[in-house]
């Protein structure tokens, strides 16, 4: 039971097959950025390459862009060392991989992918994760934390880890990516440098499964933008595949998480909470607290990048 969104079992299944299908392969992802990572994931689909492949190479494009909170453009932490975060699932099988903490390695969401792949565990952190990364062979630069921290410190000054402010159009933070590929078969990355100054160590939502990113083969996929600390304490993106599996569309899964998030937190909170989700039909959605979050969405006919259509009726 998940509160005023419970469905029957039988009512789930009645809803999920009225609904009309959407057009696949179904490309979803955080933010303005997220539509040249969905545009990239597209031709790898189109090509004839698997879900997998789109999530990781369409992760590059942010990975690589400077963006400033992706990749190891984003933001140092509190020793002015970057530390990235990011995790891959697959629905089929219900794979997952995950890293944290991770230093000087570019394409972060492909350390994840090897974490699946490769081996036996499913979240690699620390020096650890960086070792397994160059025994992997994934590009990588060497660490010059004083250096980044003498940088930082002269264009921002000495800070104390804060929430974000409100991010408009122009400033982001984590990438999630979605994929319903025409196969059926579903997957999903996240990546992220994180909070900028935060402790050295600290972990967000971004590479916890069930927190940043929730992949089920037989429902759909959650991600997750925002502060990692709200996100994870509610296991956000697992809540919204729930709501969807009681029948719920994207759209309003993603809003009854957030009601559920701010029933317990408070109206007046500033929260920064924003997902992003699809089901196995092929619809999209989304919602944020942010007023100034947006989300990118592509399919063979247009690739958009689309408004935040608000955390429903609190």
């Amino acid at each position: 039971m998940l509160g005023g969104a419970t469905l029957s079992a039988s009512r789930a299944a009645e809803t999920l097959t009225e609904a009309k299908r959407g057009e696949t392969p179904l490309l979803v992802s955080t933010w303005a950025f997220g539509k040249a990572a969905n545009e990239a994931g597209l031709k790898v689909l189109l090509q004839g390459g698997s879900g997998l492949d789109a999530v990781e190479q369409g992760i590059w494009v942010v990975e690589s862009s400077g963006d400033g909170s992706v990749g190891l453009s984003g933001r140092p932490n509190a020793a002015g060392v970057v530390q990235l975060d990011a995790c891959i699932m697959s629905g089929p099988g219900h794979r997952a991989g995950s890293v944290a903490g991770l230093e000087g390695i570019r394409h972060p969401i492909s350390a994840a992918r090897r974490v699946m792949e490769k081996t036996r565990h499913v979240m690699l952190v620390g020096e650890g994760a960086r070792m397994f990364a160059l025994e992997q062979g994934l590009e990588s630069v060497e660490v010059k934390s004083r250096e980044l921290y003498q940088a930082w410190q002269e264009q921002h000054g000495p800070q104390k880890p804060t929430p974000p402010a409100d991010k408009g159009g122009k400033s982001h933070d984590t990438i999630a990516l979605l994929v319903l590929g025409s196969d059926g078969n579903i997957a999903g990355g996240c990546s992220t440098s994180g909070l900028g100054g935060k402790l050295p160590g600290r972990v967000g939502d971004s590479p916890i499964i069930g927190s940043g990113l929730y992949v089920d083969n037989d429902i759909g996929a959650a991600g997750a933008t925002g502060l990692g600390e709200n996100i994870m304490r509610y296991c956000g993106s697992f809540l919204i595949v729930e709501y969807m599996r009681q029948g719920l569309a994207p759209t309003e899964a993603c809003q009854a998480a957030i009601q559920r998030i701010v029933k317990q937190e408070g109206k007046g909170s500033n929260l920064s909470v924003n997902f992003v989700a699809l089901d196995k039909l092929g619809r999209f959605g989304a919602a944020g607290t942010d007023a100034g979050f947006v989300f990118s969405v592509a399919s063979p006919s247009a690739s958009r990048t689309l408004p935040n259509p608000g955390s429903g009726k609190l």
